[in-house]
């Protein structure tokens, strides 16, 4: 229902007999009045500068294998030392996870007329609100799970709002917390196009009220030496596992060599916990690397993509074989 530039999915036939303008276009901005696409170097706002020295890491998630089961979730809790805050805060709206999983629902009788119907109403000037009815509800609805984490983009929104530049970007292409420079005035979350930026409304840490194993000795044992637990009043959000990057990159330098073909691969918690291969983490600068040819791919799409944010994190459309044999 007018979600097509969030997720995308087609079927086999239309994979296979259309040209990937068709079930993957690439949305176009307009300057000078004249329509240009959003890869080109002049929609940028933004002086570049170039990405190919050193490492440059990206994230491909897979939305053809990715089945929901939530375990990147648990990794990334785990991994990140993030707080378990329970129901009656999630209820209201204080949940505290980088990374989340988007579920979203189509009937298959009905998807092609909300496409046409979104058209329609794009070309009347009208909103999206106009929808005005349901999807008729059917007995086999589609499906499509679609983890949502920090996109770390290129050019993030989040970075020029903050006041005191708690947020930064890395040459290695991560969107950074400085956590003891952050004064919680929470303008990152708002100009967050991807809402991914959580706030701790709490102090978590040895507070009664969030006792979920987690304030005595023994639940801490748990918690990574490696990963800082934060305090109240900060905003923290995925951080692509930098101290699992970090740590090949020490230990390469350690032993007086290069970081080895592929030794980046599967570091981030969430790629590394996905049984079903639907997430792939790599550097890629590395031109051999499984991340370069992922995001290369004829596939591979940005989230919200028309606003130039030029994410790290690359999804594959979803590809449906909907011929029963």
């Amino acid at each position: 229902m007018g979600r097509g530039d969030i997720v995308k999915d087609t079927t086999l036939e239309v994979f296979n007999t259309k040209d990937a303008k068709v079930w993957n276009p690439k949305p176009h901005v307009s300057k000078d009045h004249v329509m240009i696409p959003t890869t080109d170097p002049g929609a940028d706002l933004w002086t570049e500068f170039d990405r190919s020295i050193g490492h440059h890491f990206n994230l491909s998630i897979d939305l053809n294998s990715c089945t929901g089961c939530g375990a990147c979730v648990i990794a990334c809790h785990a991994e990140n030392n993030v707080p378990v805050v329970g129901k009656s805060e999630v209820r209201r709206s204080r949940d505290m996870h980088w990374l989340r999983i988007d579920r979203y629902y189509s009937s298959q009788d009905s998807f092609i007329d909300d496409v046409e119907k979104k058209d329609n109403i794009a070309g009347l000037g009208s909103s999206l609100s106009e929808f005005g009815e349901l999807e008729n509800p059917a007995a086999n609805p589609q499906v499509v799970f679609q983890p949502v984490m920090c996109q770390h983009c290129n050019h993030a929104s989040c970075e020029t709002v903050c006041p005191v530049a708690a947020t930064s970007h890395g040459r290695q292409g991560q969107n950074q917390m400085a956590y003891n420079r952050c004064v919680g005035t929470r303008y990152c979350a708002n100009n967050c196009a991807y809402k991914v930026r959580r706030f701790n409304w709490f102090l978590y840490n040895d507070n009664d009220e969030f006792d979920f194993n987690m304030n005595n000795d023994l639940g801490k044992m748990v918690l990574n030496p490696d990963v800082v637990v934060r305090s109240r009043g900060v905003m923290e959000k995925c951080s692509m596992c930098i101290q699992t990057t970090q740590a090949v990159i020490l230990k390469a330098k350690r032993e007086g060599r290069p970081v080895k073909k592929d030794e980046f691969n599967d570091t981030c918690a969430c790629s590394n916990a996905c049984e079903s291969g639907a997430m792939r983490f790599g550097d890629i600068n590395d031109h051999d690397s499984e991340i370069f040819k992922l995001k290369n791919d004829k596939r591979s799409y940005h989230l919200l993509e028309h606003i130039g944010t030029e994410p790290n994190v690359v999804y594959q459309v979803k590809v449906r074989n909907t011929k029963e044999i």
